[in-house]
């Protein structure tokens, strides 16, 4: 019994002794100040990271906007990543606690669960050749994997699309195996506009002309004058007279959408209406004074 009580008497003192709360404190204050400069060394190299690109912009190695914004991201968070895994070995070794058999044995965890990985080495793969490759970059419009939208982030692993109604798809580099980039070239806008057989084609061409005239100086994303093609198709109550117009990257759509109306108040302010489906109904009294004409015109 009484080396019970002098056991306990023993952890008692240590509990409140200085000692202990000695090494508490200076435990504390390591990892304060591990996790301080850790904060520190992400944001100066992260500062470092823009001011290298910006110097990039200068200089006479330069690369393109949209490859600036993909590879600085990459950077970024492959630093972060870097560093805060460097501290929190760093506070496990506050601890005490040995890196180097946590490490063993997670490289031996991992090599019994690597064939079951295979997926995430595919993503790691595929996501180390689209920026390699540069397949397409953060900003551009693209439609990979059955979606449509802007490049919001490419990572080793993952990339996210934003779509242009707002919905944010998180996709595994490794289903990426089809892209449709709309950001790389300029854009084609094709515009097909209905005429009504009672106008004349070259007074409907002459208009077209006088409207796309202007259109460079009205619209900054399109790159020269709309062209006519020429008439397109022949319909029952309407021909089509086919515009095309060269883009910036991305501006197609919208360029279509701004022509159609311009064209489309054009002609109609110059007294071409929009054309519609007409039905003809003769009787049959007409009905056989037509075939009596077409007799004595034969």
């Amino acid at each position: 019994m009484d080396s019970v009580n002098e056991e306990i008497s023993t952890f008692w003192d240590y509990l409140t002794g200085p000692e202990l709360w000695t090494t508490i404190a200076q435990g504390a204050l390591q990892i304060f100040f591990i996790i301080l400069f850790a904060a520190i060394i992400v944001k100066v190299s992260k500062n470092l990271v823009d001011r290298v690109f910006s110097n990039k912009r200068k200089g006479p190695l330069r690369i393109s906007e949209r490859r600036e914004k993909t590879l600085t991201r990459l950077i970024k968070s492959v630093v972060t990543y870097f560093v805060y895994f460097v501290a929190i070995v760093m506070i496990l070794s506050v601890f005490e606690i040995q890196v180097g058999p946590l490490l063993a044995g997670a490289g031996v965890v991992g090599l019994a669960i690597g064939f079951g990985a295979q997926n995430l080495v595919r993503d790691i793969i595929s996501g180390f050749f689209i920026i390699f490759e540069d397949q397409f970059s953060v900003g551009d419009y693209v439609a990979v994997a059955g979606i449509e939208g802007t490049v919001e982030e490419i990572g080793l692993r993952i990339t996210k699309v934003l779509s242009w109604t707002g919905e944010m798809h998180i996709l595994p580099n490794g289903n990426v195996t089809q892209v449709t980039n709309y950001s790389v070239h300029n854009g084609l806008a094709i515009v097909d506009i209905h005429v009504p057989y009672e106008s004349e084609v070259e007074e409907a061409e002459s208009l077209i002309n006088e409207a796309a005239a202007d259109f460079p100086d009205k619209y900054d994303f399109i790159v020269g004058i709309p062209e006519i093609i020429g008439v397109q198709n022949l319909e029952a109550s309407y021909f089509t007279i086919r515009v095309i117009a060269d883009t910036l990257p991305g501006f197609q759509w919208a360029a279509e959408r701004n022509i159609r109306r311009d064209m489309q108040d054009k002609l109609y302010k110059s007294g071409i209406e929009i054309p519609s489906p007409r039905i003809v109904m003769y009787s049959r009294e007409q009905q056989e004074e037509i075939r009596q004409n077409r007799g004595q015109g034969q």
